[in-house]
């Protein structure tokens, strides 16, 4: 009985999931300083947790930024460095049971993929992402708490925020309602609440990465948009995929264990 362990490394943070016969047997997201420290104790924990000694372990696949931190095996298990924008797509289309798809990794920034097994193709990327939500969060509402931020943001009112298509016409345009975003933050107020803020936060970051994703999948002949990364754990964010879904007539995907994609896909590539 062997495992095969997949790692996701950012700067401080890493996702490990393990697979036994390409079922997902367990996840853990570990912080720590740095990004050495968090992968070493991310197996650690994980070894423990699960029970396993080191030779039921057959290899570890790590993908991401802090990967290239990563010199030899880690606990002298083998140890492969694998390519982030497959990992991206095969972890993508594994939460989701899609055979082909636009996988859109949200994390600090956004990565977009065109993905099937036999292929996995980088198509564009974006500086919007993550990293970008909680900025513009620090410098307006003053809160960088992710699980803070997003419970401001289920208490918003966007009418205090964002100019739509009803406020700046009487006549209906065909295929958009009059709900649909003309302008963010186009109608700021000055009542505006830090909470009405939040989710203008929310609706400009999702509305930016969804549309490069549905660009993406128009370009691709595609209709699946599987959405994946940290931010697939804002709630608001997901009501504005879903918005996108019926406003563009694309089957958009948010599955779970969506934020443990990358290092799924890490897992199932090949060595």
């Amino acid at each position: 009985m062997s495992f095969i362990i997949g790692l996701d490394i950012g700067g401080s943070t890493t996702k490990i999931v393990g697979l036994q016969d390409g079922v997902m047997i367990s996840k853990e997201l570990v912080k720590a300083s740095d990004p050495v420290a968090s992968a070493f104790g991310a197996l650690g924990k994980f070894i423990s947790q699960n029970r396993l000694n080191l030779q039921q372990v057959e290899r570890v696949m790590a993908t991401g930024v802090g990967a290239t931190y990563i010199q030899g095996n880690l606990l002298d298990i083998p140890t492969v460095r694998t390519a982030e924008f497959r990992a991206i797509g095969l972890g993508g289309l594994y939460v989701s049971g899609q055979r082909e798809a636009i996988v859109v990794s949200m994390g600090t920034g956004t990565a977009i993929v065109r993905a099937a097994y036999h292929e996995v193709e980088h198509l564009i990327g974006s500086g919007v992402g993550g990293g970008t939500l909680l900025g513009l969060s620090s410098r307006m509402i003053n809160v960088r708490d992710f699980s803070m931020f997003n419970n401001m943001a289920e208490k918003g009112d966007l009418s205090h925020i964002d100019l739509t298509i009803g406020d700046i016409t009487r006549e209906e345009i065909p295929g958009l309602l009059a709900e649909t975003t003309a302008s963010n933050f186009g109608k700021i107020s000055d009542t505006a609440t830090s909470e009405d803020i939040a989710l203008g936060i929310v609706n400009l970051v999702f509305q930016s990465i969804g549309t490069a994703a549905v660009m993406a999948a128009r370009q691709s002949q595609l209709r699946e948009i599987v959405f994946t990364g940290n931010l697939t754990l804002v709630p608001s964010g997901k009501r504005v995929l879903k918005a996108f879904s019926d406003l563009y007539h694309m089957n958009i995907i948010v599955p779970d264990s969506a934020e443990f994609a990358t290092a799924i896909g890490a897992a199932l590539c090949e060595p």
